[in-house]
């Protein structure tokens, strides 16, 4: 009987010990530097773009175009990310891509729950979890919050221009593991609502 106990105990802790061994294991991984997504054949992706590129041609009426960077859908819910580069402190987004992302992100909250960030990066490593970003959600942008500046405020030579120009300053600063967990929070939630 003692023994039968002994055993009892001694496979609780074990349990216990790979319980807590599993929750670290998870830890590891989700600070893994390796992407869930990898583009596999980076020349046929890169032929895809260029083949695109030849749609809208010199002669037609049409120009410009863009693309949305990331979108993500789970059980009904979206999560929209548009990355840009800065450049003196400052992000540019043409006003057709704004107005685009607006009347998107108006129509899906009509119907299910979106979330729309635009993300300012410099030249950064995005597998790096500590590295810095800056965010501001489609919400703020709304709300003005956000100012919608069609001029660049610095500089007085400068006219109005066919774009927003966000600067560093007005967005948040935040690590790439946050915007992890901001991902990660939202898909969360549309587990939880959209059932």
């Amino acid at each position: 009987m003692v023994n039968e106990t002994n055993e009892l105990i001694d496979t609780l802790y074990e349990k216990e010990s790979q319980i807590h061994s599993d929750h670290n294991t998870k830890q590891i991984i989700r600070k893994s530097p390796k992407a869930k997504y990898q583009i596999f054949d980076e020349l046929e992706f890169t032929r895809g773009r260029e083949v695109l590129g030849n749609l809208i041609v010199h002669g037609m009426i049409a120009s410009g175009g863009t693309d949305i960077d990331w979108l993500i859908e789970h059980r009904g819910g979206f999560i929209i990310l548009e990355f840009k580069g800065f450049h003196n402190d400052k992000i540019n987004i043409p006003k057709g891509q704004m107005i685009a992302y607006e009347k998107l992100h108006e129509k899906l909250n009509q119907s299910t729950k979106c979330f729309l960030y635009v993300v300012g990066c410099d030249d950064i490593d995005f597998s790096n979890p500590d590295s810095t970003i800056w965010i501001f959600e489609m919400t703020q942008w709304k709300t003005g919050a956000i100012p919608k500046n069609n001029r660049d405020i610095y500089d007085e030579s400068s006219g109005k221009q066919n774009k927003f120009i966000v600067y560093r300053e007005h967005m948040e600063e935040i690590s790439v593991e946050k915007l992890r967990d901001i991902v990660d929070l939202h898909w969360k939630e549309f587990e939880k609502i959209m059932q």
